[in-house]
């Protein structure tokens, strides 16, 4: 009887440690995430200062530049322009005057420019950071690759933002400055809806062109499948003409070059979900 009171008392202790095992390992998790995130803000911070000493170049040679006829891609659009006969394309004086209607405006816009390209140049640091978070809970094969995704996601984001920057951005500051209901009025652009204008594009054009890693890790999981991308090919084709056709001046010329790289992504996508797939068979 006592051996059996005894054999009781130690499995409840038991099961007391592994039940307070368990409660430390979320803390622990809770800690690391923590850190992880604390470590990303340093960095973005640090970054942040240092693209704030530089105003001049940042804004000069970067955030203003794509409104200027003398931008490579400007003049690279006028040069095809010319070629194919489309005058559109050729911007001699892009109609953009920027204006600061906020007593503290132009000091807001340069922290929060600031903190954008601490953000951006951060972004394979942050990445990484993550990607150490989440590691402990992957397979072996997984973890053999967690170098590459990390640089694979690194070199997409960076893709992404350089199309927007040099496509997207000018083609559309080129339209919207040039766009007149009336020539009564004149486009006065806000600095604040000018910085958003290329910040939003730059920045969810970069996320975008994360989807192939996205794709991966669906297709690794079984929520999507090689066949299925490959049956909704056509339908994914119909989906990116219309977003080139909304974030794009309303011509055939303008959405084939947004198309095209976005069609690429799609096709990249499918490649790596049969990565996955193969890695998945690989664990079993």
């Amino acid at each position: 009887m006592a051996e059996q009171i005894s054999s009781k008392k130690n499995k409840n202790k038991k099961q007391a440690k592994v039940h307070d095992e368990k409660e430390m390992t979320f803390w622990d998790h809770l800690s690391e995430l923590r850190g992880t995130f604390v470590r990303s803000i340093l960095a973005i911070v640090l970054l942040a200062i240092i693209a704030f000493a530089n105003k001049y170049f940042i804004f000069n040679n970067i955030v203003l530049a794509p409104k200027d006829s003398s931008f490579i891609t400007n003049r690279i659009l006028c040069s095809l322009g010319q070629l194919l006969n489309i005058n559109y394309f050729c911007i001699k004086e892009l109609s953009l005057v920027i204006i600061n209607i906020n007593m503290s405006g132009q000091f807001m816009t340069h922290m929060y420019i600031s903190f954008v390209a601490g953000f951006i140049v951060a972004a394979p640091y942050i990445i990484f950071e993550f990607w150490r978070f989440i590691k402990p809970a992957l397979y072996d094969i997984e973890r053999k690759n967690s170098g590459s995704a990390v640089i694979v996601s690194s070199l997409l984001f960076y893709f992404g933002v350089l199309f927007s920057y040099f496509l997207i951005v000018p083609l559309a500051l080129n339209f919207f400055g040039s766009y007149h209901v009336s020539e009564m009025v004149q486009n006065q652009i806000s600095l604040n809806s000018y910085i958003s204008t290329v910040v939003s594009v730059t920045l969810s054009i970069g996320l975008v062109f994360e989807l192939p890693i996205v794709i991966y890790f669906l297709a690794q999981i079984g929520i999507v499948d090689v066949a299925f991308l490959k049956k909704n090919r056509k339908y994914t084709l119909v989906i990116v003409l219309i977003l080139s056709a909304i974030i794009t001046p309303p011509d055939v010329f303008s959405q084939i070059l947004v198309t095209v790289p976005l069609m690429i992504l799609y096709e990249f996508s499918i490649l790596l979900a049969k990565r996955a797939v193969k890695d998945a068979k690989g664990k079993e």
